[in-house]
């Protein structure tokens, strides 16, 4: 992955994470502190900003113009915006990654542990 794909990338899953009601607060922050370095790049190219607000899934050529545009502004040269992007990447990727709570599980039936898991029981 190129920088400017990571930039790209970081943008698209920062602006989709960001929509949810689950996003948590540093995933939102860490998506605002990335749009506000990339912004301050393009400050100058009204086009590279429209483009930059335009919605991933709205853009008809995908995301080759944001690409190109971060490219000329030379933000994938940029490590203030390079890190913020490894930053919010990291924590969309891996939004549980803190310390997990212990679990005590003495005599217990029916249980599961994890995130987004389906089980049904039949105790008799």
């Amino acid at each position: 992955m190129t920088a400017v794909e990571l930039i790209v990338a970081a943008l698209t899953a920062g602006a989709s994470a960001g929509v949810t009601a689950s996003a948590s607060t540093a995933v939102q922050d860490a998506y605002a502190g990335l749009r506000d370095a990339v912004r301050r790049r393009l400050a100058g190219d009204q086009d590279a900003l429209a483009e930059l607000d335009q919605d991933a899934q709205d853009r008809p050529d995908g995301p080759e113009r944001l690409t190109a545009a971060l490219e000329a502004a030379g933000a994938d040269r940029d490590p203030e915006i390079l890190q913020a992007a490894r930053d919010l990447l990291a924590l969309v990727r891996a939004p549980h990654a803190g310390p997990r709570p212990t679990v005590v599980l003495h005599e217990a039936k029916g249980v599961q542990i994890g995130d987004g898991n389906t089980q049904t029981n039949t105790f008799t």
